[in-house]
């Protein structure tokens, strides 16, 4: 890992403050120079980008990170989710506030105790044998859910939100910025096997993890200047050769899930500044049952607070001049 160090003033900080230097990068074919530019003030064009990626309850994580940008004064423009993070960032989009993470730590602790994967296994049964196989959890709770905490749509959003979905009849990602809200998040989240897909306009959705996993790529393309990625904790830890039948679907599926963000975040950084916050650890293997036990809450809120922690070091380093918003993939602090 490569680490820059820079003799600042006492004002410096690289996310915005009375004076600014940053890195910029450039190309010239194979050299790349870099040189520190001087701002005075917070740049008028800047365009935060927070990028919420999807992993079920592991997604908990998403929360911590969330206080602690804001508690740093990190505020986004743009917000963009996928599967989980698509919950994450409706409720986020609603007001970029530490109000509005409090209030979204209530709903997450609210899931030990009533939300909607706590049943019985009996009622798990019940709902396979009526899906014909097709899926474990109705969407009725998670609905009245969504429905009681979010406005009805996106243009009722003080903060611009997008998520994404996989459109089954066209084997596409499709992308949700207008319109009615809780549909097309319950598409983005609608993981296969565990919720139904969801139908928009006669087209069918499931979960957009399925095809872009953590939406980096589209933060650029909308006009972000810099990114914070909020991931789960998967790219944290490195792949190991399967040992058992039952692995070789699943780490075939985590490849092609980090090749294709680790592509993205090649790309996005020949452009723009992209932060991935950490953990702080705590996600299990990319094999193991646990990560399709969504019955399994318990660990909800250490996730967050080991998330809220992790990420404060982490914006620590970063305004210390530790962390490079544009290394190369392989010299990530957080990436495995």
């Amino acid at each position: 890992m490569t680490l820059w160090s820079l003799d600042v003033s006492d004002n410096y900080s690289s996310h915005g403050s009375s004076l600014v230097r940053r890195f910029v990068r450039r190309r010239d074919s194979a050299a790349v120079i870099m040189e520190l530019v001087e701002t005075e003030g917070k740049d008028a064009d800047r365009r935060t980008a927070f990028v919420l990626g999807g992993g079920g309850l592991l997604g908990a994580a998403e929360v911590g990170m969330l206080r602690a940008l804001l508690e740093r004064g990190i505020v986004p423009d743009l917000i963009f989710g996928t599967s989980i993070g698509a919950i994450n960032g409706a409720l986020l989009a609603t007001g970029p506030t530490l109000d509005t993470v409090a209030r979204m730590e209530h709903l997450w602790s609210q899931m030990r105790q009533d939300g909607p994967f706590n049943t019985s296994l009996r009622s798990l049964f019940t709902s396979v044998v009526r899906s014909a196989g097709i899926h474990l959890y109705p969407t009725e709770e998670l609905q009245v859910l969504l429905r009681d905490t979010l406005p009805p749509t996106f243009a009722d959003l003080p903060t611009h939100f997008s998520c994404c979905a996989a459109s089954i009849e066209r084997s596409a990602e499709v992308w949700f910025a207008d319109g009615e809200l809780v549909p097309a998040v319950l598409a983005s989240s609608a993981l296969p096997g565990v919720f139904p897909p969801v139908e928009i306009d006669g087209e069918h959705y499931i979960d957009g993890g399925i095809v872009n996993s953590i939406p980096l790529d589209r933060a650029r393309k909308q006009g972000a200047t810099r990114a914070y990625v909020l991931q789960v904790g998967r790219i944290e830890k490195p792949l190991s050769v399967p040992q058992k039948p039952w692995q070789v679907a699943q780490i075939a599926f985590e490849v092609a899930r980090r090749a294709r963000f680790h592509a993205a975040l090649r790309r996005t950084r020949e452009f723009i500044d992209v932060f991935v916050l950490p953990t702080g650890g705590g996600a299990p293997e990319p094999t193991a049952w646990r990560n399709y036990d969504f019955r399994d809450t318990s660990k909800i809120g250490n996730r967050i607070e080991a998330a809220y922690t992790a990420s404060l070091a982490y914006l620590d380093d970063c305004d210390a001049g530790l962390v490079d918003p544009r290394a190369p993939v392989v010299d990530d602090p957080t990436v495995a």
